[in-house]
């Protein structure tokens, strides 16, 4: 640092305006010098904190693994293969382990799981029970222990896989239905109490995506589906629901693809409205006009559901988005909303979010959403509704807690 003492000490005994009008500009220079080479070292350090990596290395333990085959880490971050199963490896270790060691920003936050390349080869509990995605905030180099119990495709003859729950109330199975430019899906169809009592009665309908993960826990991606059944059969009794049909659409290997506004995403609204809504409307006693009819999904389901009421306002009069994917990786609905110059949409959307593991990284694109919509003229409180949950994570038991919110500010009396 400069001596200013020295300065001092170096001046001639005489002194002239002119000489301390050159001082004071040397003063000058070299302490503005000083200042910006402290802000930069202050920038670089801020800027070192923000790049630190840290290094997680996963160690995987399991009992039996199938001769021939491979252990793979699947996760929420492009690291861990973006939710791929077979995507990112793990290593065979000397001691029968596997391994795999990744570098992840200091603070960052994922999720993941152990599979042998499929969600039909995932890791699964003693009990058979498909377990939910584990979570963990990078703070520092770790190493992960993972011991694998069993695997969903193999388990022990003693075992059968622990779900929680059942259906209740009546549905009808309406099996791999076509459509053109996806692949055939199943459909199931959960009818309100009363309906077979009352044949004069005409009912709303509310479409609801991953059928498979709503009302049956033995057909659930996790063992413990939404309890849309028995919540919507319990809020009808005690008087706070509307009697509404819930008509549950499975997924399909091509979920992603379908739910998401892309050429197979496109072909899977059209299946919704040109074909199972006319056959729906047919089959069972419906009220058939935009009114009395929403679509509702979760994650990628929340945002085919928000993309069917934005592009299809003459069928559908609401959406209930939970856990929308809608500005996540590539995907960026927001820009549709914000973009649009047409006339106010006669439409009425639920939106809401977890706080833990994926629906942190999900928040931003509800905020981003919930801001363009506004700018359109949508009103909280009237034809929107944001809830966030804090403590929960990104998951069908989670979803299943809140789904009461939906169907009441849909179908509420």
């Amino acid at each position: 640092m400069w001596n200013f003492g020295h300065e001092m000490r170096m001046m001639p005994r005489f002194d002239t305006p002119s000489r301390r009008r050159h001082l004071k500009r040397r003063f000058s220079s070299r302490w503005v010098l000083i200042v910006a080479c402290l802000s930069a070292a202050g920038q670089t350090a801020r800027g070192d904190s923000a790049a630190r990596q840290y290094l997680i290395t996963f160690k995987v333990m399991a009992h039996s693994v199938p001769a021939g085959s491979k252990l793979f880490i699947v996760g929420s971050d492009e690291k861990l293969g973006g939710w791929n199963p077979g995507a990112v490896a793990l290593e065979k270790q000397d001691d029968g382990s596997w391994a795999g060691a990744y570098a992840f920003p200091a603070g960052s936050q994922f999720e993941y799981k152990i599979t042998r390349g499929s969600w039909e080869t995932e890791a699964v509990g003693v009990d058979g029970a498909v377990l939910g995605n584990s979570v963990l905030k990078v703070q520092s180099n770790e190493t992960v222990s993972i011991v694998v119990a069993n695997w969903r495709d193999i388990l022990h003859k003693d075992i059968v896989r622990k779900v929680e729950g059942q259906i209740a109330g009546v549905v009808k199975y309406h099996r791999q239905m076509e459509g053109e430019g996806i692949k055939p899906r199943d459909v199931i169809v959960w009818l309100p109490p009363g309906y077979e009592k009352s044949p004069e009665r005409r009912y709303p309908v509310l479409y609801v995506h991953d059928g498979q993960n709503i009302f049956d826990p033995a057909t659930s991606f996790l063992g413990a589906d939404w309890q849309i059944d028995e919540t919507a059969d319990r809020l009808i009794r005690e008087g706070k629901l509307q009697d509404i049909l819930v008509v549950g659409i499975y997924n399909t290997v091509d979920r992603g693809l379908e739910y998401s506004d892309t050429p197979q995403g496109r072909a899977y609204m059209r299946f919704v409205v040109e074909k199972l809504k006319p056959f729906i409307d047919k089959e069972y006693r419906t009220v058939t006009d935009r009114e009395h009819t929403a679509v509702m999904g979760s994650s990628m389901g929340g945002l085919i559901s928000f993309l069917l009421v934005w592009n299809y306002p003459q069928v559908f009069s609401q959406a209930a988005c939970l856990s929308p994917a809608f500005a996540y990786r590539d995907i960026n609905t927001v820009s549709l909303v914000e973009n649009y110059t047409g006339s106010g949409k006669k439409i009425c959307i639920y939106m809401d979010n977890g706080g833990v593991g994926l629906d942190t990284q999900l928040q931003p694109g509800c905020d981003a959403m919930l801001r363009a919509l506004q700018a359109n003229g949508f009103k909280m409180g009237e034809n929107l509704e944001w809830y966030r949950a804090p403590e929960a994570e990104h998951n069908e038991r989670a979803w299943s807690k809140r789904v009461w919110r939906p169907l009441l500010f849909m179908y509420g009396k």
